[in-house]
């Protein structure tokens, strides 16, 4: 580049803004000319910049978008202008005014560009005087980072990492797979960030650090449009994700006894129902009615009604599987959901809930009635199922002698009911 050529643009610039950073960079990306500004802003003399590649003042985030500038100089043919961040030399970020002009020969070729930076805050490269600007960057709730096209970290900030005493930019070079703790780039969140690099915005939650994050991931472009990164946030929703959670458990839940309730009931019901359609296996259904829950109430009062309503729910629960579903969808009314069973395992739980009953210790004894129903056998909807179990449970309670623990095969009578 001929250096009176660039002495005179450089003139003319200082002429300009003497209190503006002056370099100027040649097509290959080399510091070639570096003014007394420029040492304030950025820290280094020029003995020891020049030569040096302009990549050592640019964050990595924005030297992509940098090289597209560069890559396009020549087809600019007025000055622009553009805020950007730059790397003091001492590490801090600076945040600038950058005014870019191409360089030109005698004849019109591009030799370089001349580029004029001047600090927003108006403070050189003092780290502890950047502006309102930086405060508010790092007190902005959440996590936020942005990533290049490798999945390295190029820049981080957000309360979130203050509380973790983690620095801004201290995770700068790491990996995203290793920040979110996830190398499969074909699930989320690392699939979602190469889709942003498609030019494709994401909103997902995800579960990290036993918290509950909602994720938002964006594309980073640069000012010409072209996409140069990933931009994420992440916001913790952990206390809303557990007031949703512990909303929708007291909606479908008992209070008294903890069971599912009866809209669970149906839900779960109506879901085994197609999935025995697919996998063509049985499943069955208990109906129990608690016995003379009115006269507990009339003789011992209403608490005593409550607890042996809880005891009920207590035998139901230590007798059922994890996969199955123990139900009060009301007043007396109880419902067993028995995953993958048969008739034989349904009168196996019936007899043990009788028998739980009745080894009891609890004031009065109670006992109760059991009715079953058996998919296929019964029928092949939620309706009939529990319309057989039910006309079952009511041949049940007409036996004699309900207060004495019948044998296993009495009084469960499971031949499919006429309906």
């Amino acid at each position: 580049m001929p250096h009176s050529l660039v002495r005179e643009h450089l003139l003319t610039a200082l002429l300009e803004s003497p209190e503006d950073g002056i370099l100027s960079v040649s097509l290959d990306g080399t510091i070639d000319t570096w003014s007394r500004g420029a040492e304030r802003i950025y820290g280094y003399t020029a003995q020891e910049i020049t030569g040096q590649p302009l990549s050592r003042l640019v964050p990595l985030h924005e030297w992509l978008g940098l090289k597209s500038i560069f890559s396009d100089a020549g087809g600019r043919g007025a000055k622009y202008f553009e805020s950007s961040e730059r790397l003091h030399k001492q590490g801090a970020r600076v945040f600038l005014r950058i005014k870019r002009a191409p360089i030109r020969d005698e004849q019109g070729e591009l030799r370089g560009i001349l580029e004029s930076a001047r600090a927003l805050n108006s403070c050189g490269a003092d780290a502890l005087a950047e502006g309102p600007l930086r405060l508010i960057i790092g007190q902005m709730p959440g996590f936020h980072w942005t990533s290049d096209q490798n999945l390295r970290i190029t820049s981080n900030w957000g309360k979130e990492w203050a509380c973790a005493k983690i620095l801004t930019d201290a995770l700068v070079g790491r990996s995203v797979c290793e920040f979110l703790a996830c190398a499969d780039r074909h699930t989320t969140p690392i699939a979602e960030h190469y889709e942003a690099w498609r030019g494709l915005s994401s909103q997902f939650e995800y579960r990290w650090k036993n918290r509950f994050w909602e994720v938002r991931l964006e594309p980073l472009r640069t000012p010409s449009g072209e996409i140069s990164g990933c931009l994420g946030s992440a916001m913790d929703i952990t206390d809303r994700k557990r007031t949703e959670e512990q909303t929708h458990y007291q909606a479908r839940h008992d209070a008294l006894t903890g069971l599912a309730n009866y809209r669970e009931f149906m839900d779960r019901l109506e879901q085994e129902v197609r999935r025995a359609e697919r996998s063509h296996h049985p499943f069955t259904v208990l109906l129990l009615d608690l016995d003379g829950l009115k006269r507990i109430n009339d003789f011992h009062g209403h608490l005593a009604g409550n607890r042996a309503l809880q005891r009920l729910a207590a035998v139901m629960n230590e007798h059922c599987r994890s996969t199955d579903l123990a139900v009060r969808y009301g007043g007396d009314e109880f419902a067993v959901v028995l995953i993958d069973s048969d008739k034989g395992m349904a009168e196996q739980v019936a007899h043990r809930i009788e028998n739980g009953l009745h080894a009891g210790q609890g004031k009065p004894a109670i006992s109760v009635s059991i009715g079953i129903g058996i998919y296929p056998d019964d029928g092949r909807t939620a309706a009939e199922l529990i319309e057989a179990a039910d006309q079952q449970l009511y041949k049940y309670k007409r036996t004699e002698n309900r207060r004495t623990l019948p044998p296993a095969a009495s009084g469960l009578n499971t031949k499919k009911a006429a309906r």
